[in-house]
């Protein structure tokens, strides 16, 4: 009787050890979270982005952070770097579900740039960001993807959308900049990327407006 009580006192004293040290674990990862939060929101609302860098406006940085930490993604495009901000607001998201982002830029002073801000605001860990061609490079990525912000070449859009769809998960979203319902309408230009784009059947388009112009699609299946 007495070994059995031992035994009894050793598993409630490991037990306790146990659930003491998960607890640790568990703030010091929200300490960390929140000191990585902290760090991100005053680079971004510290730097300037110039619009000669071709960055997205704030709005458009939320929405993508929001749209990934909503739906959990985790494995992250972006086509067109420019010097980080939508990077930033991508690897943001990430750093919340425990994803990655690739991130593709042909102009070497934008990608080296771009790496810096991310180092700056703590975010390094989160990106690959890759200097070349993204004709190139793109369609030899071999995925899957569960996001996709694709913000380089205008008229190449529909060819990123040809090479990436295949390796976009079902449920997983594909957004586009620099695109409206205006231009739809009008036609050239990137409203024939749009007339395209809204024609896939397995795909939930809407444009979003309040910034730059946001197309948001959601793949409905293969």
């Amino acid at each position: 009787m007495k070994i059995s009580r031992n035994k009894s006192f050793s598993v409630l004293i490991i037990t306790a050890l146990l659930v003491v040290s998960i607890s640790l674990v568990g703030l010091t990862a929200k300490a960390q979270n929140e000191d990585l939060d902290a760090r991100v929101k005053k680079f971004l609302d510290s730097h300037y982005w110039g619009r000669g860098d071709m960055n997205v406006p704030e709005v458009d940085g939320q929405t993508l952070h929001d749209i990934i930490v909503k739906n959990g993604y985790t494995r992250a495009l972006e086509i067109g770097t420019s010097t980080g901000h939508s990077g930033a607001w991508i690897a943001w998201a990430l750093s919340k579900t425990g994803g990655k982002l690739i991130t593709i830029d042909i102009d070497e002073r934008r990608h080296n740039q771009a790496k810096e801000n991310f180092e700056a605001a703590g975010l390094s860990e989160f990106i690959d960001a890759r200097l070349g061609d993204a004709h190139e490079i793109v369609p030899a990525l071999e995925g899957p993807f569960d996001f996709v912000f694709s913000d380089a070449d205008k008229n190449w859009y529909k060819n990123y959308l040809i090479a990436v769809l295949p390796k976009l998960e079902v449920g997983g979203c594909y957004t586009t900049h620099n695109v409206s319902m205006s231009r739809y309408r009008r036609g050239g230009g990137s409203g024939d990327y749009m007339e395209y784009l809204l024609s896939l059947p397995n795909l939930d388009t809407t444009v979003d407006s309040r910034g730059g112009g946001l197309s948001i699609s959601y793949k409905k299946s293969n």
